[in-house]
């Protein structure tokens, strides 16, 4: 790539609307020089075939201390790189085999797609529960607030043992890390936070333990050839921090989409059965996660007619592959009969382990919404709605609905 190309800022705009620049880079650049709002120098790579043959190349690696490195050689000034405990950085999305492999065996078979399934009939009581008390309550909610956090929240925390009182808190955390217009001092802080209370919680679980993942976690490290302290903290962190984002931001960016298009509303109200693959759309139009974890090149890469330096960091867009026209008919349109698979969950070894769980959480969700509020609307003029700024999660701040 010529050293003249434009680099491309991904600022305030970005946030507010990734889609518009996506389309003009597929077609312009599509491996582009970008700088995220830290000053970090990446390479953005944008069309759907490119994205899915670097989400299994292993010269693309994630290993932490690799990571590290390559951030060190970036022009990036001290004041404005959150340092993070080194409990949140030893989990599978910051590995590469075989630490990966071992990390990733040891929680898979709690979320294989039999064991989410048994998991049902509870989410079901949980949404239910919080329908309950939205419909008895006022007339227009923040759905966010009210049903779309509370409910993969309660869930994972569930699933893992993590008791009711810090579920607030653990979203603000959440919330601080994953921003990328907030300060390196509060992401710094809010990691810290996050550490001292998994670590204290870990340490709960070792002298008590329960009937929960996180106690079996917890077991298995006690041998060390398996599970280090740290991998033990980090695990719990990366299950309680994906296992509510991402789902929090399928049903708000769902509901949204619906909501902009009542024709596509009354048609899912008037067949349920289409549910399960609205939830795959959902997905692809506008997913959770809109920019994949970094990653660094360990040799020069080549990929949609340019090469990438060894040493680099780079990120691939899973929202932008999801609507490449060169993969997807008409890709920015809500089609509730599309058969066309996605990259919402990413691929390849790392790809979400937490998938069925996703799935199963936003189904159960979109069913509870439609069947509870038939006269569900947006409160709120759509454009005015404003985005995170957050280079890795694409969802709204707020999502106000009137039930009623």
């Amino acid at each position: 790539m010529d050293v003249s190309t434009p680099v491309v800022p991904l600022d305030a705009a970005f946030f507010a609307d990734p889609h518009e620049l996506y389309a003009r880079l597929r077609v312009e650049q599509p491996v582009a020089r970008a700088v995220t709002p830290v000053g970090l120098p990446v390479w953005l790579v944008t069309r759907y075939d490119d994205v899915r043959q670097l989400l299994t190349d292993p010269r693309l690696a994630k290993d932490a201390d690799g990571f590290a490195q390559a951030l060190e050689r970036q022009p990036v000034p001290p004041e404005a790189r959150a340092v993070f405990a080194q409990e949140l950085t030893r989990h599978m999305l910051s590995s590469d085999p075989p630490d990966h492999t071992r990390l990733r065996k040891l929680v898979g078979r709690a979320f294989t797609v039999r064991a989410i399934a048994a998991l049902r009939p509870r989410i079901e009581e949980i949404a239910a529960g919080l329908a309950d008390r939205m419909a008895a309550g006022p007339a227009e909610v923040d759905l966010l607030d009210t049903f779309a956090f509370p409910l993969p929240m309660a869930v994972i925390c569930e699933l893992l043992g993590v008791p009711e009182g810090e579920r607030t808190s653990f979203r603000r955390w959440s919330n601080t890390l994953l921003a990328s217009d907030g300060t390196a001092a509060d992401r710094t802080a809010a990691g810290l936070a996050i550490a001292d209370y998994l670590s204290t919680l870990v340490a709960q679980k070792r002298a008590r333990p329960a009937d929960d993942m996180l106690s079996a976690i917890v077991a298995a490290s006690e041998d060390a050839d398996r599970l280090s302290a740290d991998e033990t903290v980090a695990m719990a962190f990366l299950l309680l921090v994906a296992g509510h984002e991402t789902t929090v931001n399928l049903i708000g960016n769902g509901v949204l989409a619906l909501l902009r298009r009542p024709d596509r509303l009354a048609e899912l109200r008037a067949d349920p059965t289409l549910v399960p693959a609205a939830v795959e759309e959902f997905l692809r139009l506008d997913g959770p996660v809109n920019l994949a974890t970094f990653r660094h090149t360990t040799e020069p890469v080549e990929v949609g007619g340019s090469t990438i330096p060894a040493g680099e960091v780079v990120l691939v867009s899973l929202a932008s592959a999801n609507r490449d026209p060169d993969r997807y008919p008409a890709p920015d349109e809500l089609d509730l009969h599309r058969d066309a698979g996605h990259l919402a969950f990413g691929h390849g070894i790392h790809h979400c382990l937490g998938a069925p769980l996703a799935r199963l959480e936003g189904e159960v969700a979109f069913r509870t919404l439609l069947g509870r509020f038939p006269d569900l609307a947006l409160a709120a003029d759509p454009d005015g709605l404003t985005w995170r700024r957050s280079i890795l999660m694409r969802g709204l701040t707020h999502l106000p609905v009137r039930l009623r």
